[in-house]
């Protein structure tokens, strides 16, 4: 098992090379001029060029990147074009926040998605399971910023309940959270439902029950283990999906993380910023799905890296 952890992290290096080729490339393809932003409107071309030169852009290209990754080899990711701070220190600013709601949307995702899946397994083909399998299409295709504004409307406005901005308590993640986590919620209860399906069917079910073992015991010690197993690799990647999808939640309730971060960078075409947030995105995807598959084995005993 240690073997393959260290070739997985060593399979990090050429993967997040890749990465930044790619992104550098985009960044430096979007229209506009980053220089004629930050100069503003009022200036003229002399003052334009000269911002060109302060941020290095009126170097070719090759040196530009050359620049940019023997920096980001030494731990620098540079200095934001728009604030002038370090961008470590940006995103340092703004990953909790992101963190925390993703934490609070996934907790959100598991405790109704796996009820729900499990529910509706349990009692397929009759109300449970259609209510359930009905809200979780719903979930699917109901857009997150439709229904960001329908909560905020409702528990917000209408009845002040909740705050609609900020990130100052717990009560600010409240909405946000659901917000996020609904659409995984749905998508994790579709996919536990076809996973215990499955498992209720297996002969090891069968045995248990005619050896006289409880059906409570039977679907939580027996099902419910191998069951998981899929499930658990898409709750890795949705844990991934919630950490760098939030863009269009964060810039609806107005919240501080990452995803409102990058929106802004991309709006200034403040370049470090974007390349390290998208290197940071990648990397917590890879490490997201390590983890799962170093889960897989802590799950079924059965499974082992060789």
């Amino acid at each position: 098992m240690l073997n393959y952890v260290i070739k997985r992290l060593l399979g990090l290096i050429p993967t997040l090379l890749i990465v930044a080729v790619l992104v550098f490339l985009f960044v430096h393809m979007l229209p506009g001029d980053p220089a004629r932003l930050i100069a503003g409107p009022e200036a003229d071309a002399t003052v334009i060029e000269l911002v060109r030169k302060q941020l290095g852009l009126d170097q070719p290209l090759y040196r530009q990147f050359w620049h940019y990754i023997t920096n980001v080899l030494q731990g620098d990711f540079g200095t934001s074009m728009v604030s002038r701070r370090p961008v470590s220190e940006e995103i340092a600013s703004r990953f909790m926040p992101t963190f925390w709601l993703t934490l609070a949307s996934m907790a959100w995702a598991v405790l109704f998605g796996l009820g729900a899946g499990i529910v509706a397994a349990v009692w397929r083909n009759r109300w449970p399971d259609r209510l359930g399998m009905a809200l979780a299409v719903t979930g699917i295709s109901f857009p997150a910023f439709a229904l960001g504004m329908l909560l905020m409307q409702v528990f917000s406005v209408e009845l002040g309940w909740l705050p609609t901005v900020g990130a100052d308590s717990w009560r600010h993640y409240i909405l946000p959270s659901l917000t996020l986590g609904a659409a995984v919620a749905a998508v994790m209860a579709r996919f536990t439902r076809a996973s215990f399906v499955d498992v209720l069917n297996e002969d090891y079910m069968r045995t248990a029950r005619a050896k006289g073992v409880s059906e409570k015991w039977v679907i939580l010690k027996h099902g419910l283990r191998n069951a998981m197993i899929p499930v658990v690799t898409m709750m890795g990647l949705q844990f991934g999906f919630l950490l760098g999808g939030s863009i269009v939640v964060e810039k609806v309730f107005n919240w501080p993380g990452l995803g409102r971060l990058l929106v802004d960078s991309v709006d200034m075409r403040d370049y470090p910023v974007i390349q390290a947030e998208v290197l940071l995105f990648s990397l917590e995807f890879i490490l997201i799905n390590l983890v799962v598959d170093v889960l897989y084995a802590a799950i079924n005993p059965a499974i082992r890296y060789k």
